[in-house]
């Protein structure tokens, strides 16, 4: 099974209606070149034609990317392509972060940051687009992309893409080809081989930061944390908490979205939601510890998220917000400090929590977390 990210079908698609367009004969896989990689893919292609009297293409796949629980498993892909003739070679990026001589439509599936209307789309996923399409172009002429995900409105609705302000489909955010399922055992291994090699380095200086996908990954670089110590973990915290313990970690930052990290404040340590939930009952228990109203404490327990529950109390009692998700944060140090030491009982490993928002507005954090970002100069917002 050729088990490979989203941006790899697309580009895989891409590329074989691009090639239909300037004559070749249409294959069943397509190799896709790889950044730094010597040696290519060979990513399947279901069918591709030519459209509008040969001016335009399109080619179809379906997304083969891990395990059945992986949202985008399945995932049906459309590419269409056509030329232009066109003076714009220089390679030079606009706003989008294409070149100029590629122009890409994110059409109906595919996820847009709803502040600016620009596709979700990753720069590894950008550069596999420009690598693989620029040898295909004919000279004089610039290309026109456009991707539909015909599932992808309603599958994002499974994620929490409109979380970190993603609307309307799913992202195109991979960072690397292999796809690696945040909740297979393989992805743990993987993590624990990564987080062993980090701490080995002679450079290494005791600290570490925990995102556990690709979006608290792009926010934990844009804040500023440093990108040789952060960890893309998954939602396998637990055995990883236990395992920075064991390679000499000092100082562990959990950087992650509320909504995610939410569930160490209940003791639940791994986040996948087939796995373990109970976010909600986490979240009224933090608030009853809080000692606010019952009132409040009622609408909490009817939120149907924890997005929905911070969006109506801010709304209506914005001054419980930063008791309820300070003290989320808290519990999460408390409670990732007495796992370790359920396992360790001699570590000296300090966990700091820094949480944010569905603006992807970094804004609560616990004492040591506190502590650990004021270390590196970096502040909390707002």
């Amino acid at each position: 099974m050729n088990e490979f990210t989203l941006p790899v079908w697309v580009v895989a698609a891409t590329k074989s209606a691009t090639n239909i367009l300037i004559g070749n004969k249409f294959k069943e896989t397509e190799r896709i070149d790889l950044p730094n990689q010597e040696e290519p893919l060979t990513v399947p292609i279901c069918s591709s034609a030519l459209l509008d009297n040969g001016t335009k293409s399109l080619a179809i796949t379906h997304c083969q990317s891990g395990l059945p629980l992986d949202i985008t498993r399945g995932a049906e892909i459309w590419a269409f392509v056509q030329f232009s003739k066109s003076s714009f070679q220089s390679g030079k990026r606009v706003e989008d972060g294409f070149p100029d001589w590629l122009e890409f439509h994110a059409g109906f599936g595919v996820g847009k940051f709803q502040s600016s209307g620009l596709p979700c789309i990753s720069n590894f996923a950008r550069d596999l687009l420009c690598i693989n399409l620029h040898p295909l172009l004919p000279k004089g002429n610039s290309i026109k992309v456009e991707i539909v995900l015909p599932q992808g409105k309603d599958r994002a609705l499974k994620t929490s893409n409109e979380a970190f302000g993603v609307v309307d489909g799913l992202s195109l955010i991979g960072t690397q080809a292999e796809a690696q399922i945040s909740s297979s055992p393989d992805q743990l291994k993987h993590c624990k081989d990564i987080l062993h090699y980090t701490c080995s380095k002679p450079t290494f200086d005791g600290f570490l930061a925990f995102v556990i996908g690709e979006n608290g990954m792009d926010l934990a670089l844009k804040f500023g944390l440093p990108a040789n110590q952060i960890i893309k973990t998954g939602n396998w915290l637990g055995p990883l908490l236990v395992a920075a313990a064991e390679n000499g970690v000092k100082k562990l930052l959990l950087f992650g979205y509320h909504g995610k990290l939410v569930k160490l404040s209940g003791g639940v340590f791994h986040t996948h939601h087939h796995l373990a939930d109970g976010r909600i009952e986490i979240l009224t228990s933090l608030a009853v510890r809080e000692a606010i109203s019952f009132d409040l404490i009622q609408v909490i327990s009817k939120s149907t998220s924890v997005e929905n529950a911070l969006l109506t109390l801010e709304e209506n009692s914005p001054e419980v917000v930063p008791l309820i998700w300070g003290r989320m944060a808290k519990e999460i140090e408390i409670k990732s400090l007495s796992y370790v030491n359920r396992y360790i009982s001699s570590s000296s490993m300090k966990v700091g929590c820094v949480l944010f928002d569905r603006k992807r507005q970094i804004r609560w954090a616990g004492f040591d977390g506190l502590n650990q970002i004021n270390s590196l100069g970096l502040m909390l917002n707002g």
